[in-house]
């Protein structure tokens, strides 16, 4: 196994490269040192080790964490809570209270990504193991989380992306962990791309969890993918025009009855522009359609519009959608 990756971020804050599939710079953990060390997203199960070894190196044993939050239980994210709180047995494990039960039951949540994934989903994920029901602390529209020292996590319910999706903002830097609620930022180029996944996709909800994010007035954001950004205004922004963009397009793919390699044909070519320096270098295009595949965001829009709409359109299914992961 290589040795772990982190990065020093200032104010005893270090990010974490959880190597998610075996890639450098996809999907981030962070830790924050302190009276209360915590570490904020797990990645997957099968990054579980790499985690594990990083704390290690930060001088976090086995005994020392003693807080492990999720910005929501999507598997990227939130997979190797499980294997994380065997591994250190003093941790409280907190989540929004819609994802809670999933993390001490998550039979159901597996089969659900199973679904979407098919046998892909062992080598992407592994398996989210069970967390005893007594170590797992719910929040709810607010929370917070003790840091030690005064110091804080601040949480505030912002769905959109996931119905048990939290932002959380360090009370002395003024971080923003955004999870997935701003998009995907690929550090290389500076794009921000949308992460429209299903089943829980919605514009509307969204866009209102983005403007909740401005109004706390970050002074950094801390993406899971991935990376600090410090133009805070501008990517939120960017977030919410490319959300719009992109439901736009799914729109005029429904009204002309595409199915979904179609759609996600036409969708490349409208965004090639866009998304031109990200387009040019193939090994990071890999990486992240890995991660946030385009026909991933198209199921999730079309599903939602299916709601909005009040008619289905047959575009793609979860057979279809693994098909085009294989």
């Amino acid at each position: 196994m290589e040795r772990p990756v982190t990065t020093d971020l200032g104010n005893g804050v270090y990010a974490i490269d959880t190597r998610m599939h075996g890639y450098s710079g996809i999907t981030a953990g962070y830790a924050i040192l302190g009276d209360r060390p915590c570490l904020v997203e797990t990645g997957t199960a099968r990054s579980a080790p790499v985690v594990r070894d990083a704390l290690a190196e930060l001088g976090v044993g086995p005994h020392d964490l003693a807080t492990i939050v999720v910005t929501h239980i999507h598997l990227d994210h939130a997979g190797g809570v499980g294997d994380l709180a065997k591994m250190f047995p003093n941790a409280q494990v907190v989540v929004h209270e819609a994802g809670a039960r999933h993390l001490v039951d998550p039979e159901k949540l597996m089969k659900s990504a199973r679904r979407v994934f098919g046998s892909l989903i062992d080598d992407l994920f592994g398996p989210l193991l069970p967390t005893e029901a007594t170590r797992v602390v719910a929040l709810g529209e607010t929370g917070s989380v003790d840091l030690g020292g005064g110091r804080r996590l601040d949480s505030y319910y912002s769905p959109g992306h996931a119905k048990h999706h939290v932002g959380l903002v360090d009370s002395e830097t003024g971080d923003l962990y955004v999870g997935d609620a701003a998009g995907i930022y690929v550090p290389e180029t500076a794009d921000v791309r949308p992460a429209t996944p299903p089943p829980d996709f919605d514009l509307d909800v969204a866009c209102a969890s983005l403007q909740r994010f401005r109004e706390l007035r970050p002074t950094r954001l801390l993406f899971s993918h991935f990376g600090p950004v410090t133009a805070v205004e501008e990517t939120l922004h960017r977030s919410e025009e490319e959300l719009r963009l992109w439901v736009e397009l799914v729109k005029d793919a429904r009204a002309q009855q595409m199915d979904l390699d179609h759609a996600v044909a036409m969708v490349r070519d409208k965004t090639k522009e866009r998304y031109a320096q990200y387009l040019s270098d193939p090994e990071v295009e890999e990486k992240f359609e890995h991660l946030n595949s385009v026909a991933s965001n198209i199921v999730g829009i079309n599903r939602w519009l299916d709601q909005v709409e009040g008619r289905e359109h047959p575009m793609a299914d979860a057979a279809s959608l693994q098909a085009k992961r294989s």
